[in-house]
């Protein structure tokens, strides 16, 4: 199956569906990270909550972004004590993928961020104009797959030219 997404579609199949239902890993990758929330049991919460939720189930989650996020990320995630061992993350300037890997098994592609305007719940007049597609097939999963860990893996690194903006460096 391959689904093409858009706008809140991506919000509802991927974050609301897709990421609670992994049982083994999640892998997102993001040039941008911000406080995203979500709708949860009839008000809203942080995303990271849904991302805590998962590692108290002992679901391993990796996050790959591009820069530090901001102040209320930051403060977002000091709620979420777990997330701290539980939460591997890397930085890459180069990042500029949006993707999410959910247990091998299902994989979105496209150009939404892990922002409210790109992934989150914000209205539909307050929103990105992103698309993207979902996918079980198994040549499109192990795609973003290798991408993901070729990069997270720092196999780039050397040739990169860009460790000086590396605040953190994978390799």
């Amino acid at each position: 199956m391959i689904r093409f997404l858009k706008d809140r579609e991506i919000y509802e199949r991927v974050v609301l569906e897709a990421v609670p239902a992994a049982e083994a890993f999640v892998w997102i990758a993001t040039a941008d990270i911000k406080d995203m929330h979500v709708s949860s049991n009839g008000s809203f919460r942080p995303f990271l909550g849904v991302l805590a939720d998962l590692v108290d189930r002992g679901v391993e989650l990796r996050l790959l972004h591009a820069k530090e996020p901001g102040p209320n990320f930051r403060e977002d995630f000091d709620l979420y004590p777990g997330l701290i061992n539980g939460l591997e993350r890397q930085i890459c300037p180069r990042v500029h993928l949006k993707t999410v890997v959910v247990d091998g098994r299902v994989a979105y592609l496209g150009s939404a961020n892990l922002t409210g305007a790109g992934m989150g719940a914000k209205g539909v007049n307050k929103r990105n104009f992103e698309s993207g597609i979902i996918s079980d097939e198994a040549e499109i999963v192990t795609g973003v797959m290798e991408q993901f860990d070729e990069i997270w893996m720092g196999a780039k690194c050397d040739a990169c030219q860009r460790r000086a903006y590396c605040s953190d460096p994978i390799a």
